[in-house]
């Protein structure tokens, strides 16, 4: 049994329990299985003590499947949508940006430490604002914990409570284009070798927006209607999947169980904020509300994405609004912060 135990530490045990997971999750009819279903296997196993280790690589292979796919969706048609919606994308991320701030003042209120809470609970990329927080000597480890709660809850909450809304069957399969791999060859290479040059200018997630970047352009040069296979794609979503579990263990839940739920109850309440904006702003505008939501969602761009295709809504629109988030908030979190503790210092003189 012992060696059984110290086998399990070898990273190749972590892929057959995610695609175990996913194979379980899909037999349930539960929505994106290769992502929650792999996410929840590895979770649950690292808990019960298996300590199964990173793939390597894993994560990274898996956000330049899932890239590739994004990009091919940039399509001239989709760039004019997207272009005809810029002013709304934009006040979009502000208002998703505001609502965050509201949450981390909230927090600093409860008797947070105010640098601490701003870049835990500022819906950006991880490891930027992990970055972020060392240069402003804030509780990394608390700021890390934030992150991945955050994005884990929102991959499980969310893709559920949109397939029940639309009222759609996880299991529907609609129409995708052939995949041609003249075109899609050279491009996952380019994408490939982007992501290499993204990382080494130091541009932020390179294997997401390098590989992203390139496929787009591409496409909408060239008009391009083809589209990633699907084995591919569900191979991108196991890796993402596998990499989400392995933050967790039961020393991470034992760590600060109090802190976990202040972390969980923020972001369940930016969830449900983030959707009643959408829906007001939605019924005004007369833009379909599911697709502002999962554009404004503060979670990942990958796992929006794949909720917008598995539900056949705009995905274009969806990744462009996820992105202008993450840009205006990358753009403006920390003038934000040096602001804000400015005036706060202020205030108690």
């Amino acid at each position: 049994m012992k060696a059984f135990f110290l086998s399990m530490r070898l990273w190749w045990a972590t892929p057959v329990i995610g695609i175990v997971g996913a194979l379980l999750a899909s037999y349930f009819n539960w929505p994106l299985p290769w992502i929650i279903g792999s996410l929840l296997a590895v979770t649950v196993v690292r808990c019960l003590g298996w300590r199964v280790a990173e793939i390597p690589y894993g994560r990274l292979s898996g956000q330049w499947m899932i890239a590739t796919s994004i990009g091919l969706h940039f399509t001239p048609v989709v760039l004019e949508q997207i272009l005809g919606h810029f002013v709304l994308m934009f006040c979009a991320a502000i208002l998703t940006l505001l609502l965050a701030l509201l949450g981390i003042e909230f927090m600093r209120r409860k008797g947070m430490d105010l640098t601490t809470a701003f870049f835990a609970f500022m819906p950006a990329n991880f490891s930027e604002m992990i970055q972020a927080g060392i240069r402003h000597k804030a509780n990394v480890s608390q700021i890390a914990a934030a992150h991945s709660m955050r994005l884990v809850l929102i991959v499980l909450c969310v893709p559920p409570a949109m397939f029940f809304t639309a009222q759609v069957s996880p299991s529907v399969v609609h129409d995708r284009f052939p995949s041609d791999w003249h075109w899609l060859l050279p491009m996952l290479t380019g994408g490939a070798l982007t992501a290499v040059i993204w990382k080494r200018c130091r541009l932020p997630n390179p294997w997401m927006f390098g590989p992203m970047a390139l496929c787009a352009v591409v496409t909408a040069t060239f008009n391009l209607q083809t589209a990633l296979p699907v084995e591919l794609s569900h191979y991108g979503q196991l890796m993402i999947g596998c990499a989400l579990g392995g933050y967790f263990d039961r020393h991470f839940f034992r760590s600060s169980p109090t802190y976990l739920l202040k972390v969980s109850l923020f972001t369940l309440a930016m969830i449900v904020c983030t959707v009643i904006l959408a829906v007001g702003m939605g019924l005004w505008l007369q833009v379909p509300s599911l697709t502002l939501a999962l554009g404004m969602m503060p979670g990942s761009s990958t796992e929006m994405y794949l909720t917008a295709e598995a539900l056949n809504l705009a995905v274009g629109i969806v990744t462009a609004m996820q992105i202008m988030r993450l840009v205006v908030v990358m753009v403006c979190a920390e003038p934000v912060h040096g602001l804000w503790l400015k005036r706060l210092r202020r205030s108690q003189k």
